[in-house]
This record gives structure tokens, sequence and C-alpha cells, in this order.
């Protein structure tokens, strides 16, 4: 299902709407998370086993106690481990939902007892661990009693269902504030937050999933300036295939790629836009790469360009200007290389390009060195060190909040982008930050970058602008990933394989 992206800001203004608007108060929004909560942790634990919910001050800590209530209810044996002094340290809500819990029959321990740090011990003894110490709401270093209780989580190896987001994790850049829960499954609460998605919470949340408890659809719907698409909404934008149609329907793709050590580059490309269904694609190349590409991928019509070196001779951008008029859109950059005359022949090629571009690998390093961008709008597309080199900051930098890495691109550069990666994101000035769900850590090898570029240039020539054809090959080409994981195995698969898959994920994603 698609949903919008919940920052923190966004999450407590849904509260507050739900209140002043819908006069829903926040302890029915509690009631419904704990119950959420509860819903997920019996898939883990049966009746008469033992779960340790930790809860903590705020409305986290609330619905913990929520759910440690009906988790009794249900035959489980439970205990509420409370990093706080006394009652009156929770907050209103929490507090009154902490006093139900316990005239139920949940026993409730505070910090300061006795019992509390043996307690935290014997965490590896526990069949599930619920964390509801820390919410949305974290800011500063994780201290105190607080870093304690998540430590002993983490060293007690007892698998652990976090509430909304693992503790210790910022919300909004997935970054950890010095300790942090690893979870095994989530449970994020009305929508997705930043974090699923980058940095440490992509991996601390474990499995996640989003539970409904109970916002009206109005604020639900309300627009929060990022999404994660699904199959139903990629489907949307799948360009139809007309019984009447011919080749000269279905766009003709250029691919400007390839030098003399990089051949496959280009093969890669070229496969990913016919196999995306490009009408005609033709490969524009120094003769050594036309070569290759006929070999390996005969319905590929050739262009041989001027050599200079080892790649295309800067004199070759006046051919290819002159034939522009012939295709519909173009795919610029893989394994091109990093060389002087390769910058002089983009230079030429792009001072009066006007065909929709997808712009990926050296072109775009090419770029990064001062090549000005052609004026036509492009979709650019790269993985975190070409970003870096992009924005000129650190790698470190783009990742640590990928939100705000590839909008910033987007408003610098005027362009669509899309950053690779897990979870890729692709932004666009005045449109959603979109995010793709679809994809697999198989993926992570030479080649599939190549795919994915000839992927997006096929939906260009089909007359998708950037940002679409940008969110749909990158959904797309994860879908044909994951059918390679599922029938080959998660890890040894090849580009070429996502490639050749890419009709039948197609197929999987709703259309035929």
């Amino acid at each position: 299902m698609s949903h919008w992206i919940a920052d923190a800001a966004h999450c407590r203004e849904m509260d507050r709407r739900a209140l002043t608007e819908f006069s829903i108060p926040v302890s029915d929004l509690m009631e419904r998370a704990g119950i959420a909560v509860f819903d997920a942790l019996k898939d883990f634990v049966a009746e008469g086993e033992y779960v340790s919910f930790l809860c903590g001050r705020g409305n986290n800590g609330g619905d913990g106690f929520v759910a440690a209530r009906h988790a009794l209810r249900a035959g489980l044996r439970v205990e509420c481990l409370v990093a706080a002094n006394e009652l009156s340290d929770l907050s209103c809500d929490a507090k009154a939902m902490a006093i139900e819990a316990r005239n139920a029959g949940v026993e409730i321990l505070f910090a300061p007892n006795d019992q509390f740090p043996r307690r935290l011990e014997a965490l590896a003894c526990r069949d599930l661990i619920v964390d509801a110490l820390l919410g949305t709401g974290l800011k500063g270093e994780v201290q105190g009693v607080v870093s304690q209780c998540i430590e002993a989580v983490n060293e007690s190896g007892t698998p652990v269902v976090a509430v909304d987001i693992p503790s210790g994790i910022n919300s909004d850049t997935g970054e950890e504030h010095g300790t942090s829960v690893w979870a095994m499954r989530t449970v994020t609460l009305g929508l997705p937050k930043p974090y699923l998605f980058q940095g440490m919470g992509l991996e601390h949340a474990g499995f996640w999933t989003v539970a409904d408890i109970g916002f009206p659809a109005d604020i639900m719907r309300s627009p929060t300036g990022a999404m994660i698409v699904d199959d139903p909404w990629v489907a949307r934008y799948l360009p139809e295939r007309l019984r009447s149609s011919h080749k000269g329907n279905n766009g003709h793709v250029l691919v400007i790629a390839g030098s003399y050590t990089m051949p496959g580059a280009a093969v890669l490309a070229v496969l990913g836009a016919l196999r995306s269904g490009a009408g005609l694609v033709t490969v524009a190349a120094i003769p050594s790469v036309c070569q290759a590409v006929s070999k390996a991928v005969p319905e590929a019509l050739l262009l041989p360009l001027e050599q200079e070196s080892n790649g295309i001779s800067p004199m070759a951008a006046f051919t290819l200007s002159e034939l522009a008029p012939k295709w519909s859109s173009a795919l610029i950059g893989p394994g091109l290389g990093q060389t002087e005359p390769i910058r002089e022949f983009l230079r030429r090629l792009w001072s009066s390009w006007s065909m929709p571009s997808v712009i990926d690998a050296d072109a775009l390093n090419a770029v990064s060195e001062g090549v000005p961008l052609p004026a036509m709008p492009c979709l650019l597309t790269p993985h975190p060190g070409e970003m870096s080199r992009l924005l000129q900051v650190s790698t470190g930098e783009v990742q640590a909040d990928r939100f705000a890495t590839v909008r910033s691109a987007a408003d610098q550069y005027q362009q669509t982008l899309l950053l690779k990666g897990p979870f890729s994101l692709v932004a666009s000035p005045g449109e959603p930050t979109l995010v793709n769900g679809t994809g697999n850590p198989g993926m992570a090898t030479g080649g599939m970058g190549d795919v994915l570029s000839g992927v997006a240039a096929t939906l260009l020539a089909q007359e998708l602008p950037p940002h679409l054809a940008g969110i749909v090959a990158a959904h797309w080409h994860g879908v044909s990933g994951d059918l390679c994981a599922e029938e080959i195995g998660s890890v040894g698969f090849l580009a070429s394989e996502v490639a050749h898959v890419l009709p039948r994920a197609r197929a999987r994603i709703g259309l035929s």
C-alpha cells in the first residue's frame, strides 16, 4: 500500500488535528496502538510465555502499558519495566494507561526499585521484549536509565518488537543517538517514518509494518512531502501497449555508453531499455563497444562514433546533434570513462541538446567537474558516491539524511534526481519525494545501475516525465531483482538476469 511518510513534526500535527478537528483524544489513539502491538507480538509468543515491556515516560510508554494489559488478559506472563522514577514522572496519558494496566494485574517496576537491575539482567530469559521506551520525539543523546535499558535489551539476545520506532533512533534521519535498540519487528503507527528508509534505522527496525490506529482519512491523506509507492500506484503509470502499436510508437532510445575497458556497461543499458519495452534502441559508441553490443544484443541498432584514446572523440558530438531528431530519449554515461576528451564531448553535445535524457555514471562525474547539464528536463541517477561529488560533500553526509540530500540536489540542479540504494529516492522541484520499496541486497553488484538507467530511458521515451520515469523504473527494476532472488537465490544473480526478468516483473506489477 502506498503511504505518505510522516516526519516527527507531521506526527505531532496528526495528533493535534485528531484532537482539535475530530475530537479523538490521545488516549483513544494509544489504546488502538497498544492493541496493534499486541496483535503483532502474538505471532512470536504463546500462552504462558513471558514478555517484558520496557516503557518510557511518554506516549510510547503508554502504548506499551496498553499492549501489556492485553497480553496479560490473553494469558501471557508480563512485566513492565519503566525507565522513570515514579508514576508522576509519566505523561498524563501514559500515567493513565499505567494505572489501568496495574489495576488489571500487570506488574510495574520503576527504575529505583531494588529488583529493577536484576530484571534487566533477566531479559535474556524472557521469550520476547517489547521496546516502548522512546518515540518520535527523541532529542539529544540517550542517557541514564534509558541507555541502560537499551544496552540490556541488545545484550539479552531476546527477540524485540519495537513500538513505532526502535528506541534511540532519530525518527527523521535514521541516525543513532548514542545507542539504540535492535528490533526484530517494528510496528510503526499511523504512517511510515523517514527512519525506516535510511541510516541505522533501516537496519534496526527489522521487519516493519504500518498499523492503522484510527486517524481519520482526511489526516491520513494530507500530503507530507514524501511518499512510498506500491504496485497499484506504479501500475497506473506504466505505459500501455496498444494492440495496433508498432515499434515506432514505443520510443526510440539512444544509449551513449561504453569504452574500450567497459563495453559491458553499454550492453546492460541496452538490455534494460529493450527488456522494458523500447520500440528501438540505438547504441552510439566507439567501434569495439558497438561490436560487443551486436554480439550480446542483436536487436540493437549501432552507430559507431569517432574514437579518441579509449573512448568517444569530442568530434562525435556533432554527429549526434545532427541525428538527434531520430530519437525519443537518451541515456548518457555508463562506462564512458572520466577523461578530458569525454568531458569535452559532453560539453559540445549538451550545449544544444533538446532530448529528455537519463544522466548516469561517468556523465554525472563530468557534471560534478563543471560540465553544464543540458537545458532539457533530465533524470540524474547517482549512487551515494556520485551524489557526494555532485554536492561536494562526503558520502557520510549524503547518507546521514538521504531525504534532505536528494531534495537539496534537486533544488541545486533544478532537475530530477534518483538517489540509488536501499529504498531509492526520487526528488524533483515542486514534487513530493518518492520512495521505492522494492529490491533486495542481492542487487548490490556491478551493472545493476546500467540496467535501471535503461529502463528509465525507455519510460522517458514513452513520454513519462522524469520524476515518474525515475520512480517507476526503480520500482520495476526492484521487482525484477526480487523475482531473481526468489528463483535463483538471494545472492549471486547478475544484472543481465535482472534485465531479462523485466517483462515478468511488469506483469507482476499489474500490466502485461
